[in-house]
Protein backbone atom coordinates (compact mmCIF):
# COMPACT_ATOMS: atom_id res chain seq x y z
CA UNK A 1 0.00 0.00 0.00
CA UNK A 2 2.54 2.54 0.89
CA UNK A 3 4.40 1.88 -2.45
CA UNK A 4 1.51 2.47 -4.12
CA UNK A 5 0.54 5.61 -2.40
CA UNK A 6 4.40 6.70 -3.06
CA UNK A 7 3.99 5.75 -6.80
CA UNK A 8 0.87 7.69 -6.89
CA UNK A 9 2.14 11.13 -5.53
CA UNK A 10 5.20 10.39 -8.22
CA UNK A 11 2.87 10.53 -10.79
CA UNK A 12 1.16 13.43 -9.42
CA UNK A 13 4.65 15.45 -9.24
CA UNK A 14 5.65 14.44 -13.08
CA UNK A 15 2.46 15.62 -13.98
CA UNK A 16 2.98 19.11 -12.49
CA UNK A 17 6.34 19.43 -13.67
CA UNK A 18 5.29 18.57 -17.29
CA UNK A 19 2.11 21.01 -16.62
CA UNK A 20 4.66 23.76 -15.63
CA UNK A 21 7.03 22.89 -18.83
CA UNK A 22 3.52 23.67 -20.74
CA UNK A 23 2.61 26.88 -19.48
CA UNK A 24 6.33 27.85 -20.02
CA UNK A 25 6.49 26.90 -23.78
CA UNK A 26 3.07 28.73 -24.12
CA UNK A 27 4.97 31.82 -22.12
CA UNK A 28 8.07 31.40 -24.19
CA UNK A 29 6.29 31.47 -27.28
CA UNK A 30 4.39 34.87 -26.73
CA UNK A 31 7.33 36.93 -24.89
CA UNK A 32 10.27 35.14 -25.77
CA UNK A 33 12.84 34.08 -23.56
CA UNK A 34 14.48 37.24 -22.44
CA UNK A 35 11.51 38.82 -21.26
CA UNK A 36 9.31 36.29 -19.38
CA UNK A 37 9.44 35.73 -15.71
CA UNK A 38 8.87 32.81 -13.50
CA UNK A 39 5.37 34.82 -12.36
CA UNK A 40 4.45 34.64 -15.69
CA UNK A 41 4.43 30.87 -16.17
CA UNK A 42 3.29 30.70 -12.33
CA UNK A 43 0.16 32.64 -13.60
CA UNK A 44 -0.46 30.15 -17.05
CA UNK A 45 0.13 27.31 -15.21
CA UNK A 46 -2.23 28.42 -12.52
CA UNK A 47 -0.13 27.53 -9.55
CA UNK A 48 2.38 29.41 -7.01
CA UNK A 49 5.25 31.27 -7.72
CA UNK A 50 6.81 29.01 -5.02
CA UNK A 51 5.05 25.51 -6.46
CA UNK A 52 7.24 26.61 -10.21
CA UNK A 53 10.24 27.36 -8.24
CA UNK A 54 9.75 24.06 -6.04
CA UNK A 55 10.63 22.61 -9.55
CA UNK A 56 12.29 24.73 -11.42
CA UNK A 57 15.28 26.65 -9.46
CA UNK A 58 15.43 29.67 -11.91
CA UNK A 59 14.36 30.40 -15.45
CA UNK A 60 17.80 29.08 -16.90
CA UNK A 61 16.14 25.35 -15.76
CA UNK A 62 13.13 25.83 -17.17
CA UNK A 63 14.55 27.07 -20.56
CA UNK A 64 16.73 23.23 -20.52
CA UNK A 65 13.82 21.41 -19.76
CA UNK A 66 11.83 23.04 -22.54
CA UNK A 67 15.40 21.74 -24.35
CA UNK A 68 15.27 18.31 -23.45
CA UNK A 69 11.76 18.20 -24.22
CA UNK A 70 12.66 19.71 -27.97
CA UNK A 71 15.59 17.07 -28.57
CA UNK A 72 13.21 14.28 -27.35
CA UNK A 73 11.04 15.71 -30.20
CA UNK A 74 13.28 16.05 -32.61
CA UNK A 75 14.69 12.39 -31.57
CA UNK A 76 10.97 10.77 -32.94
CA UNK A 77 11.65 12.82 -36.30
CA UNK A 78 14.93 11.85 -36.31
CA UNK A 79 14.47 8.17 -35.65
CA UNK A 80 11.14 8.04 -38.36
CA UNK A 81 13.56 9.55 -40.70
CA UNK A 82 16.25 7.32 -40.85
CA UNK A 83 14.20 4.08 -40.84
CA UNK A 84 11.84 5.13 -44.17
CA UNK A 85 14.91 5.21 -46.28
CA UNK A 86 17.04 2.02 -47.04
CA UNK A 87 20.99 3.58 -47.80
CA UNK A 88 22.78 5.10 -45.35
CA UNK A 89 23.20 7.55 -48.07
CA UNK A 90 19.47 8.30 -48.22
CA UNK A 91 19.04 8.30 -44.38
CA UNK A 92 21.53 11.10 -43.96
CA UNK A 93 19.62 12.69 -46.32
CA UNK A 94 16.15 12.17 -44.96
CA UNK A 95 18.02 13.45 -41.52
CA UNK A 96 18.62 16.44 -42.47
CA UNK A 97 15.49 17.13 -43.95
CA UNK A 98 13.37 16.24 -40.95
CA UNK A 99 15.73 18.75 -38.76
CA UNK A 100 14.66 21.08 -41.40
CA UNK A 101 10.87 20.54 -41.28
CA UNK A 102 11.72 20.55 -37.57
CA UNK A 103 12.79 24.33 -37.60
CA UNK A 104 10.13 25.09 -39.70
CA UNK A 105 7.26 23.43 -38.08
CA UNK A 106 8.47 23.92 -34.44
CA UNK A 107 10.68 27.28 -34.19
CA UNK A 108 10.08 27.55 -30.18
CA UNK A 109 11.67 24.14 -30.13
CA UNK A 110 14.52 24.97 -32.46
CA UNK A 111 14.85 28.93 -31.15
CA UNK A 112 15.55 27.43 -27.01
CA UNK A 113 18.13 25.00 -28.93
CA UNK A 114 20.00 27.65 -30.49
CA UNK A 115 20.05 29.22 -27.37
CA UNK A 116 21.04 26.25 -25.83
CA UNK A 117 24.02 26.11 -28.65
CA UNK A 118 25.03 29.52 -28.06
CA UNK A 119 26.36 29.74 -24.54
CA UNK A 120 29.10 27.42 -22.63
CA UNK A 121 27.55 25.28 -19.88
CA UNK A 122 27.87 26.00 -16.77
CA UNK A 123 28.40 22.32 -15.99
CA UNK A 124 28.35 18.56 -17.30
CA UNK A 125 28.06 17.35 -13.65
CA UNK A 126 25.80 14.16 -13.73
CA UNK A 127 22.22 15.25 -13.09
CA UNK A 128 22.43 18.99 -13.83
CA UNK A 129 19.86 20.20 -16.20
CA UNK A 130 22.38 20.39 -19.52
CA UNK A 131 24.03 17.37 -18.55
CA UNK A 132 20.52 16.20 -19.39
CA UNK A 133 20.27 18.33 -22.68
CA UNK A 134 23.78 17.23 -23.64
CA UNK A 135 22.83 13.34 -23.25
CA UNK A 136 19.64 13.36 -24.93
CA UNK A 137 21.98 15.65 -27.77
CA UNK A 138 24.50 12.90 -27.61
CA UNK A 139 21.60 10.00 -28.02
CA UNK A 140 20.35 12.09 -31.43
CA UNK A 141 24.04 11.99 -32.61
CA UNK A 142 24.62 8.23 -31.68
CA UNK A 143 21.38 7.23 -34.26
CA UNK A 144 23.57 9.86 -36.71
CA UNK A 145 26.21 7.88 -36.49
CA UNK A 146 24.33 4.46 -36.83
CA UNK A 147 23.12 6.04 -40.01
CA UNK A 148 26.74 6.92 -41.41
CA UNK A 149 27.79 3.50 -40.72
CA UNK A 150 25.28 1.69 -42.29
CA UNK A 151 26.17 3.60 -45.51
CA UNK A 152 29.65 2.57 -44.75
CA UNK A 153 27.92 -1.20 -45.12
CA UNK A 154 26.39 -0.23 -47.89
CA UNK A 155 28.57 1.38 -49.86
CA UNK A 156 26.66 4.22 -50.48
CA UNK A 157 29.07 6.26 -48.36
CA UNK A 158 32.76 6.41 -48.38
CA UNK A 159 34.84 4.96 -45.21
CA UNK A 160 35.19 7.38 -42.12
CA UNK A 161 37.73 7.26 -39.95
CA UNK A 162 35.37 9.45 -37.01
CA UNK A 163 31.86 8.86 -37.72
CA UNK A 164 30.87 10.54 -34.41
CA UNK A 165 32.54 13.45 -35.63
CA UNK A 166 31.38 13.25 -38.82
CA UNK A 167 27.99 13.13 -37.48
CA UNK A 168 28.27 16.21 -35.12
CA UNK A 169 29.95 18.38 -37.89
CA UNK A 170 26.71 17.64 -40.54
CA UNK A 171 24.50 18.95 -37.11
CA UNK A 172 26.64 22.00 -36.51
CA UNK A 173 26.79 22.60 -40.88
CA UNK A 174 22.97 22.04 -41.22
CA UNK A 175 22.04 23.93 -37.75
CA UNK A 176 23.77 26.99 -39.00
CA UNK A 177 22.15 26.73 -42.24
CA UNK A 178 19.07 26.92 -40.90
CA UNK A 179 19.69 29.60 -38.63
CA UNK A 180 20.86 31.72 -41.77
CA UNK A 181 17.78 30.57 -43.84
CA UNK A 182 15.65 31.98 -41.03
CA UNK A 183 17.48 35.25 -40.14
CA UNK A 184 19.21 36.57 -43.15
CA UNK A 185 15.77 36.40 -45.36
CA UNK A 186 15.97 40.18 -46.98
CA UNK A 187 19.55 39.32 -47.58
CA UNK A 188 19.10 36.55 -49.65
CA UNK A 189 16.32 37.80 -51.11
CA UNK A 190 18.24 40.66 -52.31
CA UNK A 191 20.89 38.24 -53.58
CA UNK A 192 17.99 36.20 -55.55
CA UNK A 193 18.27 32.77 -53.17
CA UNK A 194 15.18 31.51 -52.10
CA UNK A 195 15.94 29.80 -48.51
CA UNK A 196 14.26 26.38 -50.27
CA UNK A 197 17.30 26.77 -52.57
CA UNK A 198 20.03 27.38 -50.02
CA UNK A 199 18.77 24.31 -47.56
CA UNK A 200 19.26 22.34 -50.64
CA UNK A 201 22.18 23.06 -51.81
CA UNK A 202 23.57 23.39 -48.01
CA UNK A 203 22.56 19.07 -48.00
CA UNK A 204 23.85 18.70 -51.73
CA UNK A 205 27.37 19.93 -50.49
CA UNK A 206 27.31 18.14 -47.40
CA UNK A 207 26.48 15.19 -48.99
CA UNK A 208 29.38 14.91 -51.43
CA UNK A 209 31.89 15.07 -48.52
CA UNK A 210 30.21 11.71 -47.97
CA UNK A 211 29.82 9.82 -51.12
CA UNK A 212 32.37 7.12 -52.21
CA UNK A 213 35.67 8.66 -53.66
CA UNK A 214 33.96 7.46 -57.60
CA UNK A 215 33.20 8.87 -60.77
CA UNK A 216 30.46 12.29 -60.52
CA UNK A 217 28.55 9.95 -62.86
CA UNK A 218 28.77 6.78 -60.12
CA UNK A 219 27.97 8.77 -57.35
CA UNK A 220 24.52 7.76 -55.26
CA UNK A 221 21.46 10.33 -56.37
Amino acid sequence: MANLSRQRRDEEKEQRREAIIDAAEVVFAAHGFEHCKMEDVARQARVSRALVYLYFGNKSELQLAVCVRALLSFRERHATAAAAADRGYDKIIAIGRAYMRFANEQPLYFAALSRFEAHRPETLALGSSERAVLDVGYNIHELTVGALQHGMRDGSIRQLDDPLLVAITLWSYTHGAIQVAQTKGPFLEEAGIATGALLDHAIELAMRGLAPDTDQSDRPT
